[in-house]
């Protein structure tokens, strides 16, 4: 009773997790819908990506990677991966996803603020996404006020670099839209459904820099129960 009976962020959490379902059920939905849409210019998703690249001055690999919407930018080997279904894809929606990835890219080249805090950072978010709820379960049951409050150090890590996530993708799939205007990729009722598909993908990272949010008040209100 403890923890449910006084928590009065348990069934806000709980809210948050179904949106958080219901925002991966989007981009599903969404994609499956705008993967079945060829773009009239008839490019590969991948050579997309490759000319929006080579318009910024950047150039790096491009590989093909298993699995399903695995696309993703590494900037620590500075390559772009695609997705088998994105890579070879002449769908709208990997349009839309090959110029968001390559649109990170163009983050790292240009030294882009957030990303470039959001890479140094990320080793010391890992280690407290996953060292600091167990540092706070431990120092609860053992009655170690030191350890909860380590844990929630930890974990605040977390979030500040779900925050940052937020201005990252946000700019990368202007980015990607901005390009994919400019230089005629798609045509206007086309790049609707290219920002449709980036639009419910942000609504991932909103989701859960939400859940991460609500986490780390909930610690702090357990925290502070268990000392009143």
């Amino acid at each position: 009773m403890y923890y449910f009976g006084n928590d009065p962020f348990f069934l806000l959490i709980i809210v948050t997790l179904g949106l958080s379902l219901l925002a991966q059920w989007k981009v599903q939905s969404t994609y499956a819908r705008y993967a079945k849409v060829a773009a009239a210019r008839g490019l590969a998703a991948e050579e997309v990506a490759r000319q929006i690249l080579s318009h910024y001055g950047v150039s790096i690999p491009i590989q093909q990677v298993a699995g399903n919407l695995t696309d993703h930018y590494d900037p620590r080997r500075k390559t772009l991966n695609l997705s088998s279904g994105v890579y070879g894809s002449r769908s709208i929606a990997a349009y839309g996803i090959a110029a968001h990835e390559a649109g990170h890219a163009i983050q790292h080249a240009k030294a882009y603020s957030p990303l470039m805090f959001r890479n140094w950072f990320y080793p010391v978010a890992a280690l407290g996404s996953n060292l600091g709820p167990w540092l706070f379960i431990i120092g609860i049951f053992a009655g170690v006020a030191q350890l909860i409050d380590l844990g929630i150090i930890f974990f605040a890590a977390a979030v500040i670099f779900s925050i940052v996530t937020l201005p990252v993708e946000f700019d990368a799939s202007r980015r990607a839209i901005s390009a994919l205007r400019s230089d005629a990729y798609l045509s206007t009722t086309e790049l609707r459904g290219a920002k449709n598909v980036l639009d419910a993908a942000a609504l991932t990272y909103v989701a859960a820099t939400l859940m991460a949010v609500l986490q780390f008040v909930r610690l702090l209100f357990l925290r502070n129960s268990r000392r009143n």
